[in-house]
């Protein structure tokens, strides 16, 4: 089911998967990306799995608010960025504010890792588990795409639909995995669902402008007393595996390495990570019995 609240200060768009009564646990995505891009399966596979699964589109990306008024930032310059991964981060605990829940179970994949990190670190008793997947601790510790990847990330946003397409192809071909199969065609056909539902890259840039501007969360990563778990893909390009190292390491935990795994969700690779997602629930659940 398909939503929208209000939460600090801000629309947020959010739907939902399985059963009211069973313990939340909340998907946050990464950099441009539309709460389509955790697969349905995927979703129902958790909720299946025993959670109440919520995904929803962080500020400025789908239909939750656009901040246009904030302008485009200019990369590389010393402003301030329209906006910080910590508001992204109380973003989400206005959600769970707006829709109730008074602590849920984390995941977050790229960007969404890092603001999954933030919520933990700075809403710690809205945060029962942490899944932070294909991410960094942030500041000078993070280890830098491959200059191939960072080319395909900032490549010219497409112009229509079938531009999107090629380009999520493109992109693909370049950051995603390398050990699991492909579905182009799948690939093509969710490129075009997101164009037609919110088209938006001043939002991209945005989100790039709040990555960029982020100080470490190491120190504080290693402060937390929850169940963390870290899952890294070990061809990812865009950010790489050493950037889940040093997650795990700051956090005290030994990382959940998936072989062949790029900077994507390929469906190869789900029961890997709904496995360790759902196992890092259960770690959480015995530590409050």
């Amino acid at each position: 089911m398909t939503m929208q609240v209000r939460a600090n200060g801000i629309n947020i768009e959010y739907e939902t998967f399985g059963d009211r009564g069973a313990p939340p646990l909340v998907l946050i995505m990464g950099l441009g990306g539309q709460l389509l891009l955790w697969p349905e399966d995927f979703c129902r596979a958790l909720a299946q799995a025993g959670h109440y699964v919520i995904r929803f589109d962080n500020r400025d990306v789908g239909l939750s608010t656009w901040l246009d008024d904030a302008g485009v930032p200019a990369m590389g310059g010393d402003a301030p960025p329209p906006y910080t991964l910590s508001d992204m981060a109380d973003d989400a605990a206005g959600l769970l504010d707006a829709v109730r829940i008074g602590a849920a179970h984390v995941v977050g994949v790229s960007m969404g890792g890092m603001i999954a990190q933030l919520l933990a670190i700075r809403h710690p008793r809205r945060v029962l588990s942490l899944t932070s997947i294909m991410s960094t601790v942030g500041g000078p510790d993070t280890v830098q795409p491959t200059e191939e990847a960072m080319a395909a990330l900032m490549s010219p946003r497409p112009a229509n639909r079938e531009d999107a397409m090629d380009l999520a192809v493109r992109v693909r071909d370049v950051i995603g995995s390398t050990g699991f199969p492909r579905d182009i065609e799948r690939e093509r056909e969710m490129a075009g669902r997101a164009f037609d539902r919110a088209f938006h890259p001043a939002g991209f840039m945005r989100h790039i402008a709040a990555v960029m501007a982020a100080p470490s969360r190491a120190e504080a990563l290693g402060e937390l007393e929850i169940a963390i778990t870290v899952i890294h893909g070990d061809a990812d390009t865009l950010v790489p595996v050493e950037n889940g190292h040093r997650t795990a390491a700051a956090a005290g935990v030994e990382p959940v390495i998936v072989p062949g795994m790029g900077h994507d969700l390929p469906e190869g690779a789900w029961p890997a990570i709904t496995d360790a997602t759902v196992s890092t629930a259960g770690e959480a659940a015995a530590r409050t019995r």
